[in-house]
C-alpha cells in the first residue's frame, strides 16, 4: 500500500534497528493501513488505539544487508493487546529486478533512508530472507538479539543436502504465511504470536521425533524466540515459524467424502440406497490412522524412564472436570438464548428439533452433573484438538493428518490441555454428520423430497459411516487399554464430547447459516436420546427429570 509522498529519514536501513524514532513514526504512519489490509491481522473489526514496535530482531543477510523481524503490538480500546510478526526488508531503486518480483500485497510503502530511495516490503517476498531462515534451521543456528535469542532448530524431517533449495511464497491468504522450498518443504510463519510455544510445533515435533507415526507432514524444524527478563531470568519461548515436509495429495477428506456422497445422492430421488464398498474401506482406514495417532501420543513412563511431562497421560481430575463443565454451561446458556431470539427464523423441521432440545434442558443439566462426580478411570492425553475431515489430506492410497494448532477460538494454554482422545473422535463423527446432511439438504436433486424422508436417509448413511469409523478406531487399541477403562466409559465420554461439539456448532449456524441449524440440532437430539438410554439403565437415575419429548419431532 503506497502513499503519495515518500517519508524521509536520516537513518540508513542497516542502522534502523536501534533508531526508536524511526520505528515510532513507522508504526504510526505506514504500518497501520498496511497491516489492516492483511488477511492475517485479526484485529480489523476491533476498535484500535494504536500500534507500537515491541521488539525488533535483526537478521543478517548474505550480501551484507539486513532484514528485521518486527514484533508489532496492536492495542485496542477493549481487551488485551495482540502481538504480530512482520518481517521487513528495504529494497532500493537500484534493485530493479528484485522490486519487480514483489506483489502488490507485499509492498508496504516508499521510503527515503539516508538519502536512498526504496521500497519497504514484507520480507517473506525477499528471496534472501527466505533462504536465510531456511539455512538457519538447516544448520541449527542461534542469533543473539538485544532481547533474547532467535533459535533455529532442525527436526528429523529435514534431509541432508537440502540446504540450497529455491523458494517461493504460496499465494494463499490465511492467518499465517507459507513459503515452500524446492516444493519439498513448507515453512509456516506464524503471524499472530502468543506468550508461549505454539501447540502445533510441540505436537508435530513430538510425533516426528518421538514416535513411529508417519501420517503427518514430518517436522523439519522451528524458529523460536527465546526471551529473557531484564534480570536474566527466562520467559516462556515464543514460536515464530515451523518447517514441515510437503505432502502430495489429491484433496482433503471433506472433498473426498463429498465425492462419495455425490454417487450416493444420485440414487436418493429413486429411493435407492447404495454406498460403494471402497467408501467403507476409506472410512475404516481413517479410523485406523486416527487410533494410531492417539497411540503415538500416549507416552507413559516406562522402565523408570519418566515421560515428557507435556505429553504424559493424566487422569480425569476435579480441575479438568470443572474446566470442561464451566465451558459447557457457558455454551449452553448462550445457545438457549440464541435459539429463543431466532426461533421464528427457523424452518419447521429445525423448530421442532429446537423445541425438543430446549425441553431436554433438565436432562442435559443432570448429565453434566453426572460427569462432575462419576468415577472415571480412563486417561487424558494431548490430542489434535480441531479434528475434522478438512484436517485430513487424502493421498493416493492413504491419509495425512495436518494442522495441529487446536481450536482457533481457544487460548494457547487451553489448546494444550489434555483431553480424552474421544474428543477428536467426536469431532470427526460430527464432521461426517455435516458432510451427509449438507449434501442431502442443499442439493437440487433433493429439492422436491420430503424433509423427514431426507432426514431418515441421511441418518442411515451417517450411522453406518459413524459405526465403521468408530469400530476401526477402537480396534487399534484392543481391550483393555489404559486410555479407555471399558465400553461404558467410552460411551459416556463420547457423548460428553459429541454434545459439547454439537452445542458449539449450533451457535455458528444460528449466527451465519440459519438454513443449516438443523444439522447440529439433530446431532444434539441424537446424543440426548443416548443419554436417556443411560438414565433408563442406571440404578441412580433421577426419576423426576422429564423424559425426552420425541413426539414433538413429528410433523403435523
Amino acid at each position: 500500500m503506497l502513499i503519495n509522498q515518500p517519508q524521509s529519514y536520516t537513518t540508513v536501513w542497516s542502522n534502523a534497528g536501534s533508531d526508536t524514532d524511526f520505528w515510532t513514526t513507522l508504526t504510526q504512519t505506514l504500518l497501520p493501513p498496511y497491516v489492516n489490509s492483511c488477511r492475517w491481522f485479526a484485529g480489523k473489526a476491533r476498535q484500535q488505539t494504536g500500534f507500537s514496535a515491541q521488539t525488533i530482531h535483526s537478521l543478517p543477510l548474505p550480501d551484507g544487508d539486513v532484514a528485521f523481524l518486527l514484533i508489532l503490538e496492536a492495542s485496542y480500546a477493549d481487551g488485551v493487546p495482540e502481538n504480530y510478526l512482520l518481517p521487513l526488508s528495504f529494497l532500493t531503486k537500484a534493485d530493479a529486478s528484485a522490486l519487480a518480483e514483489i506483489p502488490e500485497k507485499g509492498r508496504i510503502g516508499e521510503l527515503v533512508l539516508g538519502g536512498q530511495n526504496g521500497l519497504l516490503i514484507d520480507a517473506i517476498y525477499d528471496e534472501r530472507v527466505r533462504q536465510v531462515l531456511f539455512t538457519a534451521i538447516y544448520q541449527n543456528q542461534s542469533i543473539t538479539q538485544l532481547k533474547g535469542q532467535l533459535t533455529f532448530h532442525r527436526g528429523n524431517g529435514l534431509e541432508e543436502g537440502d540446504d540450497g533449495l529455491t523458494s517461493r511464497v504460496l499465494p494463499v491468504d490465511s492467518s499465517n504465511s507459507a513459503m515452500t522450498f524446492g516444493d519439498k518443504y513448507f515453512l509456516k510463519l506464524y503471524r499472530k504470536l502468543f506468550e508461549e510455544t505454539n501447540p502445533e510445533v510441540d505436537m508435530v515435533a513430538f510425533l516426528t521425533d518421538e514416535s513411529n507415526f508417519t501420517h503427518i507432514p514430518a517436522f523439519g524444524g522451528s524458529i523460536i524466540w527465546k526471551r529473557t527478563h531484564t534480570d536474566g531470568s527466562a520467559q516462556p519461548d515464543v514460536t515464530l515459524g515451523m518447517v514441515q515436509r510437503m505432502v502430495q495429495n489429491d484433496k482433503d477428506s471433506w472433498m473426498q467424502t463429498g465425492d462419495y456422497l455425490n454417487d450416493f445422492l444420485y440414487g436418493v430421488p429413486q429411493r435407492m440406497f447404495a454406498i460403494r464398498e471402497d467408501v467403507f474401506d476409506k472410512v475404516e482406514l481413517l479410523g485406523k490412522r486416527t487410533g494410531e495417532m492417539h497411540c503415538a501420543l500416549y507416552k507413559p513412563a516406562r522402565n523408570s524412564v519418566p515421560s515428557n511431562p507435556d505429553f504424559a497421560p493424566e487422569p480425569f481430575t476435579d480441575e479438568y472436570r470443572a474446566f470442561l463443565i464451566k465451558r459447557f454451561e457457558d455454551l449452553l446458556e448462550r445457545r438457549y438464548a440464541l435459539l429463543i431470539d431466532n426461533y421464528t427464523k427457523l424452518d419447521p423441521q429445525a423448530q421442532r428439533l429446537a423445541w425438543v432440545f430446549m425441553e431436554a434442558k433438565e436432562m442435559i443439566e443432570t448429565f453434566i452433573a453426572d460427569f462432575r462426580t462419576r468415577p472415571l478411570h480412563s486417561l487424558r492425553i494431548r490430542i489434535h484438538g480441531d479434528y475434522h475431515l478438512g484436517q485430513v489430506l487424502a493421498t493416493t492410497n492413504d491419509f495425512v493428518i495436518i494442522d495441529f494448532e487446536g481450536e482457533p477460538e481457544s487460548t494457547i494454554t487451553e489448546r494444550k490441555i489434555k483431553h480424552s482422545p474421544l474428543k477428536d473422535v467426536a469431532g470427526m463423527i460430527r464432521s461426517y454428520h455435516y458432510a451427509v446432511s449438507a449434501k442431502l439438504f442443499n442439493s437440487t436433486e433433493t429439492d422436491n423430497l420430503d424433509p423427514d424422508h431426507l432426514q431418515r436417509v441421511s441418518d442411515r448413511w451417517f450411522y453406518l459411516i459413524r459405526d465403521t469409523f468408530l469400530d476401526a478406531y477402537l480396534d487399534v487399541f484392543g481391550a483393555p487399554h489404559p486410555l479407555f477403562k471399558n465400553n461404558s466409559e467410552i460411551n459416556f465420554l463420547l457423548l460428553i464430547y459429541l454434545l459439547e461439539k454439537a452445542v458449539y456448532e449450533l451457535g455458528y449456524e444460528i449466527s451465519y447459516r440459519p438454513a443449516w441449524v438443523k444439522i447440529p440440532l439433530k446431532g444434539i437430539i441424537d446424543v440426548v436420546r443416548e443419554i436417556e438410554k443411560i438414565r433408563l439403565s442406571d440404578d441412580t437415575v433421577v426419576h423426576d427429570v422429564p423424559m425426552l419429548q420425541t413426539g414433538l419431532l413429528q410433523s403435523r
